[in-house]
């Protein structure tokens, strides 16, 4: 069971917007952090935004102008709205979550990530 399911992605445009989600309900226990990463051609993965349990989001400063988050750890929830895409925006996109799972005598914190989603543009 893939406790993190991305949905949206696809090819668009230049120009065009796409927006992506992420459906953490079939996650256990306390969310404390959702974000988006991409991995894009020569890069490494990156943060691209995020929104912990407080309803404190960010978004990487050079994508803030153009990208946004909706929901939050309380819907268990994420989406990702991209606006203006580009060329340099292809790339997979994954969402992550941050969880707090506890019980009788036992605590921990699970990092979970989604199988990632493409995102092609093209000119």
């Amino acid at each position: 069971q893939v406790p993190l399911v991305e949905s949206g992605g696809g090819s668009v445009q230049t120009g065009e917007s796409m927006g992506l989600s992420c459906d953490a309900s079939r996650t256990d226990g306390t969310i404390l952090i959702m974000a988006w990463y991409r991995q894009v051609i020569g890069h490494s993965r990156d943060f691209v935004a995020s929104v912990d349990s407080t309803g404190n989001s960010a978004v990487t400063p050079s994508l803030a102008h153009r990208f946004a988050l909706s929901g939050g750890t309380t819907k268990r929830s994420l989406g990702l709205q991209m606006n203006n895409l580009n060329t340099d925006d292809s790339g997979i996109y994954t969402c992550y979550a941050r969880v707090h799972i506890s019980g009788f005598g036992y605590s921990t914190v699970d990092e979970l990530w989604g199988q990632g989603i493409q995102v092609t543009v093209s000119s």
